[in-house]
């Protein structure tokens, strides 16, 4: 008897590339593993889409449109071609309004796009049914989704079968037109057991032929286990990777899993081991050149306790070690349980994920609930849907006091459409008003990169790419254990030298001073009668820090303006999503103490307004 064909996705340059380097690898670097990938016989890529199409304009000053064009004449015209999006914010990272969800599909066609995987990580069916719409209405496959994970221990609520098949019902009970169902589990917490379940489940209640696929990751340690469930539960196609970039935080490597499936009746793909192990070979070489975080390698047994997607926990662990914070990272860790609990149970993938994380930070280092993360706090208030299960009340309390928002039952979209900076009219206008031509594509880069986007367009942005330094024949081995010891101490360090504090930080064993303070002479022996300490100097009290690390995405205000308690003054980037900095008091703004793109610390001024 015939082995059953599974369809593969191989995801290495889509989520391996986000899961394992934060999106951050250069195309022509990649394209001769591309080639080498076509060559051992796959058709089926992931390659847009999700973090790697913002990624391309904030970090590697390439436009992600260009990217795709070139993929897809590097794989010709036959190839099934996949890319990622969140429903109503697609690759955003706020919600997007009707016409911007239209302008996704449309570009994403026009650029080489087969197939769009879609979801929502409230699991919010209405914030798949326009978005969906206009997938197909564009000529492309819509590719419907449930997320999936699992809940920390002791937590209960959703998250089950039952709550899958709810899920499931809505969406065949809601007209969506779709062409497969995909179950995304972006954290690679959920059980085998329960993911055999859910598939045998979806298996009786879908229509016949319908094509069901499982996404999971490795970074439980439980994803082959997990496809193999899958396989006998009846999926017709799953999702690989291939090494550098597989395991770990990333997907199992294909190798990996047509070891796993010897003997069984399954054809992954057609796929043949040699083949694959030259395409291996050929991207080893294409990135040996990148640093990789040890944790993007590793399997954690914490992740069940806190469901943090691969690409997710990569680029966070990354941020806390650039900003000198990693030893706080297990009291995150402890912190996650309850932010899921309290927050409504939204699945664990972007920009979920990155809401219970952020919370998660503030609570470790300022204490539970003593400061809401603004993306958490209008998950809580209902303004990116409806969670699987009602949040804390008092958390929505403390969420409505600190943002100064009424919660509301209002769809995303409708609260988008609401929103002028959310319209195409508006990005045509800032665009003109910037001197560059209002293409489509330039609408969206724009409306999806903001000022970023327009800097890319301007010819103003740059590439920031962690790579290991150069090695030459004479280089001993000590020195290079020191250079590669150097590379993995990214952070921010003090250094005393001649009496002057350097604060001096450092990124892939490039060391930047970031700013010099004079220290006091190193005190003498001890007197008789030591002289009273004088006292620290005190912060201005008008003066607004930063209270996480970070970049600095926008600048809203100006010196001489005159503000509102509550007003933006800037928005900061960290860990993949923006933070409002606001005024907090009336006044005038006298001083902004910080440039775009600026890397900033905890603590530090940012404005005064007086």
């Amino acid at each position: 008897m015939a082995k059953k064909y599974i369809d593969v996705m191989d995801t290495t340059f889509r989520d391996g590339f986000q899961s394992v380097f934060g999106g951050r690898v250069l195309m022509e670097d990649f394209f001769p593993a591309l080639e080498a990938a076509k060559e051992a016989g796959i058709r089926h890529f992931e390659f847009g889409g999700g973090a790697r199409f913002q990624s391309l304009f904030f970090y590697l000053n390439e436009n992600a449109f260009d990217m795709m064009d070139r993929f897809r004449a590097i794989v010709g015209p036959d190839a099934n071609l996949q890319t990622l999006a969140r429903g109503v914010n697609t690759v955003m990272l706020d919600t997007g309004s009707r016409e911007m969800v239209d302008l996704h599909a449309k570009m994403f066609k026009k650029h080489g796009t087969t197939t769009i995987r879609n979801f929502d990580a409230l699991n919010d069916v209405e914030n798949l049914k326009y978005s969906g719409e206009r997938i197909v209405h564009h000529g492309l496959k819509h590719e419907v989704v449930v997320t999936m994970m699992d809940l920390p221990p002791g937590c209960v609520g959703a998250h089950d079968v039952a709550f899958y098949e709810k899920t499931l019902r809505e969406i065949l009970d809601s007209g969506i037109p779709y062409h497969s169902i995909c179950f995304k589990d972006a954290s690679g917490t959920s059980s085998p057991q329960k993911v055999y379940d859910t598939l045998k489940m979806a298996r009786k209640l879908v229509p016949e032929g319908t094509h069901l696929r499982l996404h999971t990751h490795e970074t439980a340690g439980v994803s082959v286990a997990c496809y193999l469930a899958a396989l006998e539960a009846g999926v017709d196609g799953i999702d690989m990777a291939a090494a550098p970039v597989s395991g770990g935080t990333s997907q199992p490597d294909i190798l990996t899993m047509l070891h796993a499936v010897k003997g069984k009746n399954f054809d992954l793909g057609g796929l043949e081991l040699e083949k694959i192990l030259k395409y291996e070979d050929v991207l080893g070489d294409c990135l040996k050149d990148y640093f990789m975080p040890p944790e993007a390698t590793q399997v954690s047994p914490l992740i069940p306790f806190s469901p943090m997607p691969g690409g997710a926990l990569t680029a966070n662990t990354q941020m806390m070690r650039d900003n000198n914070m990693l030893d706080r990272y297990p009291e995150v860790i402890r912190a996650m349980r309850e932010v899921v609990e309290k927050g409504g149970y939204g699945t664990s993938v972007t920009p979920v994920s990155q809401f219970y994380f952020q919370q998660a930070l503030n609570n470790a280092l300022m204490g539970p609930w003593k400061k809401i993360a603004p993306g958490y706090g209008k998950m809580v208030l209902g303004y990116f849907g409806k969670t699987p299960t009602a949040p804390d009340p008092e958390v929505v309390r403390i969420a409505h006091e600190q943002l100064k928002l009424e919660p509301t039952t209002d769809h995303a979209i409708d609260i988008a459409d609401r929103d002028e900076t959310k319209s195409i009219a508006y990005w045509t206008k800032k665009l003109s008003d910037e001197g560059i031509e209002a293409t489509d594509e330039n609408i969206f880069i724009a409306a999806s990169c903001d000022v970023k986007g327009i800097a890319f367009l301007k010819g103003e942005a740059t590439v920031n790419v962690r790579k290991n330094g150069p090695k030459t024949a004479e280089t001993t081995q000590s020195n290079q254990s020191q250079q590669e010891n150097l590379l993995m101490a990214n952070g921010t360090y003090t250094v005393i030298v001649d009496g002057q504090q350097y604060n001096v930080q450092i990124v892939g064993g490039n060391a930047t001073v970031q700013s010099v303070v004079p220290v006091a002479a190193p005190v003498a022996a001890p007197a008789a009668v030591a002289a009273p300490a004088a006292a620290a100097p005190t912060a201005n009290a008008n003066a607004i820090c930063a209270e996480l690390p970070g970049s600095v995405f926008k600048l809203v205000a100006s010196v001489g303006d005159t503000v509102n308690a509550g007003d933006k003054i800037m928005i900061l980037e960290a860990m993949k999503m923006e933070i409002d900095v606001v005024a907090p008091r009336n006044g005038k703004v006298t001083s902004i103490n910080v440039n775009v793109n600026d890397k900033i610390e905890a603590g530090q001024v940012l404005a005064v307004v007086e």
